[in-house]
């Protein structure tokens, strides 16, 4: 009876390594979450397409996508760390508790895929996820309530890192218009938020009649009443589905600013500075300033 040639076991810091590529769609922000270099997220993927006889990524000077062989392997890849993931939990106990909280401004649409992965790739972490205004979770954060508080800059607050600078805009659905003579119909967050702050001061400052017809409870619904056209609201861009338009240069309202978002952390354990480390990655590719 003939032997078959028994094949060599894939790497899996290289597999895990393809997957924060794959899924963070940089080699930069990849070795950030990592805490390596570029060089070496390059030499273990290459290792492991040679190992497999395919290319998985199409690298450009601007962009990374997924080879269709790339595409295919994403979910074998998931399913292989989550397995090795399983087994190692039979020996570490109960899990690790790490309680973030993320501002309703900064968290935006891809929340729920970004959980899942954290939580996929960190079994031995119970990540617990609260939502809130910035000025909230900060006030949680310092009576230690929360590990760790992913928000936008507040005042008098010189702690945190700046993971990066979100553009804002004075947003609407594409059809929606001002009614003549009337002030201006503002769609916002209710009170406390630094967003809606910033934004009435500089309407007033502008002397621009304004008046508050929708405050909602969260951004997902301001964002569906901006898009029902009850009127416009300060908001990123990515907060609102494709079709929103930015009024404020036709409007002749007054520029936003950019607002950093900042990681506070008081965690020192390992693994989850490690999963505070993809978080803050995903964030820094998914805003684009």
């Amino acid at each position: 009876m003939t032997k078959q040639p028994v094949q060599r076991p894939l790497d899996l810091d290289a597999v895990a390594t393809f997957l924060q590529v794959a899924e963070l769609g940089s080699f930069t922000r990849a070795a950030e979450t990592l805490q390596t270099t570029q060089a070496a997220v390059s030499l273990k993927l290459k290792r492991l397409e040679d190992r497999l006889g395919c290319r998985l990524l199409e690298r450009t000077p601007r962009y990374v996508e997924l080879s269709p062989q790339g595409t295919a392997f994403v979910a074998h890849a998931r399913a292989l760390l989550e397995a090795h993931h399983h087994a190692l939990s039979a020996f570490t106990g109960a899990r690790q508790r790490l309680v973030i909280g993320i501002s309703d401004h900064v968290a935006g649409p891809e929340l729920p895929a970004l959980a899942a992965r954290l939580n996929a790739r960190h079994p031995d972490l119970l990540i617990v996820l609260r939502i809130g205004s910035s000025g909230e979770l900060l006030q949680r954060y310092d009576r230690r309530e929360l590990d760790a508080a992913l928000v936008r800059l507040h005042s008098g607050r010189t702690d945190g890192e700046v993971l990066t600078e979100e553009p804002f805009g004075w947003l609407a659905a594409p059809h929606w218009q001002p009614r003549a003579g009337e002030p201006l119909p503002i769609v916002t967050l209710a009170e406390p938020c630094g967003v809606r702050q910033m934004a009435s001061k500089l309407l007033d400052a502008a002397a621009l009649p304004w008046a508050e017809v929708f405050v909602g409870g969260g951004v997902a619904t301001v964002s569906q009443a901006v898009m029902a056209g009850l009127g416009i609201a300060a908001l990123a861009p990515r907060m609102l589905p494709l079709g929103a338009v930015d009024v404020g240069v036709r409007l002749g309202l007054p520029a936003l600013p950019r607002l950093p978002v900042l990681l506070h952390s008081h965690t020192r354990d390992a693994r989850a500075c490690a999963a505070l480390d993809e978080l803050a990655a995903a964030y820094r590719s998914a805003i684009r300033p």
